[in-house]
Order: C-alpha cells, then sequence, then structure tokens
C-alpha cells in the first residue's frame, strides 16, 4: 500500500522482476481495504506507507489480518521514533522513503532468508517458504538440553559424540552458568553407561569437613552424628559416571584422596579399612583456571593431569550470541507453560536488547530474566517494557575509551589519530554486528536514520572503488 499509486506500481514490479512470490502483487489505497483484502487472502509480503494508514499505531490491524506475513513499514519521515515505534507495532522492519529496489530485496532476505536477487547473466527466481509465525526462524538445534546452533556449539556437541565412547576422565571448563553439567550429563546419556546412574555432587556446596564422607562414605560410628552406615556419591554411580563440580573448591587433602581412587580404582568409607571397587567414569568441571590453581598451590597438579584426559570448554554466551534468540525462545515456551500464560514470541526490539546484553551470569541468568519477565506479565508477544532496567538502560559499546577529541588534546598517549569518517565506519560496522545486520535497530540505537546508515555504505563503497 502507498499513497503513490504509480511508486506503489514501481516497488511492485521491482518485487516481480527479482523475486517470484507464487502469487500476483495488489496494490490497494487504504488501511480499511488492506485489512478487509488480507481477511480472506494469503500474503507472504506486505509493504506498508505509514501515511497511507494513518500511522504506525494503526499497524497492529494489519498484523491481526495477516499474522504470518512479513511486514515492511516506509514513511517519509524518518525518524527513530517512527522506526522504532512501528516495529513496536509490529512491522518486521522500516525503510525511509525514498528506497531502491534493492533496499528493499535487502530487507526481505534478511528476515526471510529465501529471496535472490537478480544478476546481469540471469533473473533469479525462489518461491519463498510460507511463514508459520509472525518471525519466521530457524529451529533452534536442540542436543541432551543443550541449545544451540552455533559453531561453537556445533563444535562442543562433536566432541561430546567422541568422548562419550570413553571410559577416561573429562574435564569440563567455562564461566559459571554456561551449562556444565548439562554436557556431563550428555556425555553420560550418549555413553555405554548411559543405563547407569549419574551421580552429580558439587565440591563447592558441602563444608570440607563432610566432603571426603559425601564421595567416599562412612561407617557407622565414624564420626560425631554418623549414625548409621553410608554409601557416597562414588559407590551410587558404580556402573555409570560420577560427576563432580567446581572440583576447584575441593581441599588439597582430598584432592590426594581422589587422586589414589583414579590411580587405584578402589575406596574406603570413612573410619573403614575395606578396600571397595568401583567401575565408574569421572567427569569433573570447574569455572575456574587450572593453571593459575595449580600455580597458586591450591590444586594439585597430578590430579589435574590424571583429571584432564578429555577437555571439553564451554563457550560464554557472548561468545556466541547468535544462539540467544533459540535459548530465549526454549525458555519462553517453557516457563510460559510452566506458569499459564500466552506468551509466543519477542518484539523486534526487545530481542535486539537481548542480543545486545553482555549476560555475565551467561545461559543462567538468560533464563532468569525470561523467567521473571514471564512471572510477571503476561501476553503473546513480549515488549521491550517487560525486560528489567538493566537490559533496557543499556548504550551499544563505543569501540574507543578515548573520544576523537581527548586523542588530539593528548598525543602523548601514542594513539594514532584516524579519519572522522573512518571512526563513523567502524561505529556503524560494529553496531550492525551487534543487531545482526538489521539496519532499522542499528539505526535506532546509534539515534540516526536508517537511510544515513544507507548513504555512508554507499560512499565507503565509492571511496574503496576511488
Amino acid at each position: 500500500m502507498d499513497t503513490n499509486r504509480a511508486e506503489a506500481r514501481k516497488t511492485s514490479n521491482a518485487l516481480s522482476k527479482h523475486v517470484t512470490c507464487g502469487q500476483p502483487a495488489h496494490v490497494l489505497a487504504s488501511k480499511d481495504h488492506a485489512v478487509a483484502f488480507l481477511r480472506h487472502t494469503s500474503i507472504n509480503i506486505i509493504i506498508v506507507d505509514l501515511e497511507c494508514i494513518g500511522g504506525d499505531a494503526e499497524l497492529a490491524d494489519l498484523v491481526a489480518a495477516a499474522p504470518h506475513a512479513v511486514m515492511i513499514a516506509v514513511s517519509a519521515k524518518g525518524s527513530v521514533s517512527r522506526a522504532m515505534n512501528a516495529m513496536r507495532n509490529g512491522a518486521h522492519d522500516f525503510l525511509t522513503k525514498p528506497y531502491t529496489s534493492e533496499m528493499l530485496l535487502e530487507k526481505l532476505e534478511s528476515h526471510l532468508g529465501v529471496f535472490k536477487k537478480a544478476t546481469p547473466s540471469r533473473t533469479a527466481s525462489a518461491k519463498p517458504e510460507v511463514a508459520q509465525g509472525s518471525k519466521p526462524a530457524k529451529a533452534p538445534t536442540q542436543f541432551e538440553g543443550l541449545v544451540g546452533s552455533s559453531s561453537r556449539m556445533q563444535s562442543v556437541y562433536a566432541q561430546i559424540n567422541r568422548m562419550a565412547t570413553s571410559s577416561a576422565p573429562a574435564f569440563i571448563t567455562g564461566e559459571s552458568g554456561t551449562g556444565k553439567e548439562l554436557c556431563a550429563q550428555a556425555l553420560h546419556n550418549r555413553s555405554a553407561r548411559k543405563n547407569g546412574p549419574f551421580v552429580a555432587i558439587n565440591c563447592g556446596a558441602i563444608p570440607a569437613n563432610l566432603m571426603e564422607s559425601e564421595i567416599f562414605g562412612h561407617v557407622r560410628g565414624a564420626f560425631t552424628g554418623a549414625d548409621e552406615a553410608r554409601a557416597g556419591a562414588a559407590e551410587l554411580a558404580d556402573g555409570g559416571t560420577l560427576f563432580l563440580d567446581e572440583i576447584g573448591e575441593m581441599e588439597l587433602c582430598l584432592q590426594s584422596k581422589l587422586l589414589r581412587f583414579l590411580q587405584t580404582g578402589s575406596i574406603q568409607r570413612v573410619g573403614e579399612h575395606k578396600q571397595r571397587s568401583l567401575d565408574l567414569r569421572v567427569v569433573c568441571a570447574t569455572n575456574r583456571d587450572p593453571k593459575t590453581e595449580i600455580t597458586a598451590g591450591r590444586f594439585r597438579e597430578d590430579l589435574f593431569y590424571r583429571l584432564h584426559v578429555l577437555p571439553i570448554r564451554l563457550p560464554a554466551l557472548r561468545e556466541r550470541r547468535e544462539d540467544i534468540p533459540a535459548l530465549a525462545q526454549t525458555f519462553l515456551e517453557r516457563y510460559a507453560a510452566e506458569e499459564n500464560r500466552s506468551f509466543k514470541r519477542f518484539s523486534t526490539y526487545a530481542e535486539a536488547l537481548l542480543l545486545q546484553h553482555s549476560w555475565p551470569g551467561n545461559v543462567r541468568e538468560l533464563e532468569n530474566v525470561i523467567r521473571q519477565l514471564v512471572v510477571m506479565n503476561d501476553g503473546e508477544e513480549v515488549t521491550e517494557l517487560m525486560l528489567s532496567p538493566l537490559l533496557r538502560e543499556q548504550t551499544v559499546p563505543v569501540l574507543s575509551d578515548i573520544t576523537f577529541t581527548e586523542r588530539e588534546a593528548a598525543p602523548s598517549l601514542g594513539r594514532s589519530i584516524e579519519p572522522l569518517w573512518f571512526q563513523e565506519k567502524q561505529i556503524i560496522e560494529t553496531t550492525l554486528e551487534t543487531f545482526d545486520g538489521n539496519i532499522a535497530l542499528a539505526a535506532a540505537a546509534l539515534e540516526i536514520s536508517p537511510s544515513t546508515i544507507y548513504r555512508k555504505k554507499q560512499s565507503w563503497a565509492e571511496r574503496a572503488s576511488a
């Protein structure tokens, strides 16, 4: 729909030239006509002129009439607030008029991923897949409870598959909240011991004076309060897997006993002289740097090399940002069902805020954020206002901790002064990377018009070819 029917025809002709949609393009003059038409016709793509329909608030009626269509809002008023309001009201993206057919096709390509631009040698054609939701997305890859399709997680999955067949100790490292216990469980589930027990013990959550008993067990009367004999975690895991989480917290005296168990395959309960032979696999994990702990004298080097046979490092969430939408959607569906809420998706801007956050608490922090917003709100779509103030108030990171003016005033710092256009290019490209190439969101974060980014990119290309 467009106020200028000639311009609208030009847009539809451009789409027809470059894209085979499987159905003709339709030009409608008003919002009421469009709503009536969409209720009875299957449409994949909608181009909406905001001036034609009376503003961004009117988009909701179009979304309701065609919830599965990809909607691009266009306007001659290319302000940041205009773009953000359009996306908050249901548009998938925003373009400032005048725009080229290449700009429009680039937007559609980023949202559907199925359009091919024409080349001089031939005209490409591709039928778009029918969207099954208001935000078409690739189904997330799930692996034994771990979620993510990034290359880093695919590498982890491959390591787990290769290591699962072995009985050698595995050593998992990674920051808190990255899913180390899920990784250990995956190793167990994929192993020949999967029908045996999986016993997990957190070495940092048990007092030092009770740790030996927790792992190796005790006999009656071994110490005050030991009213009956009890098997420890190692015995309970016989025939399966023993997972020692946060092993860096274990006291040195107990580390020597664990080393002996790994060497001999047998244990003694506290207060008992009898040796008990066990058949189990040991998997351990820590959020500390083992080499630093060894240097500081807090971890035995011989124990480290006995355990560090098959190492796996889990990446921090900030190292695999492309998995954030899939993780967030998984948690949203889980807790919406648990709390009897109606949530089905995230708004474009809410998702952008999730992508931008640094997530120091990793997947656990993301899970807690999603659970909190589900408990405290309801609706089909998560909006940015439902997110915590910490997420809403964040700003796009800058590339340097010193401004251009400060560099001029302090040449003694030894930093080279770069041209302003080059600094602009770095900032815009970094912001685009943060928002996964979405120009509308990047422009909103930088508080500039999307058309400004297009013009800048064109000028950089001309400068490069000069």
